[in-house]
């Protein structure tokens, strides 16, 4: 029977990616817990959410990141009113 999910093993897998500090690291660990291909799916919604950012339109970020529409589309509402993106990603340019 499959484990439940539950708060407290979420809190550790959020509390394990705010103990690494280097991309090494990460890449090592998302290695371990993601296959290749989510892990490239994540690198798109990143770079998809930067395009938004920067005043792309849905066609041009498609062009440049081939996600689907739907993926797109989840990317953009969590620019348009979420914080991860626009907390991280802003960071970074800083």
């Amino acid at each position: 029977m499959p484990q439940k999910i539950s708060q407290e093993m979420l809190n550790e897998l959020y509390e394990l990616f705010a103990r690494i500090d280097n991309p090494d690291d990460i890449r090592l660990l998302l290695e371990d817990l993601c296959t290749y291909k989510e892990v490239e799916q994540m690198a798109g919604r990143i770079a998809a959410a930067r395009l938004f950012m920067e005043g792309k339109t849905y066609t041009q970020v498609i062009e440049a990141t081939n996600i689907s529409s739907a993926t797109l589309s989840r990317v953009s509402r969590c620019v348009q009113r979420g914080d991860g993106y626009r907390k991280f990603l802003s960071k970074e340019d800083k």
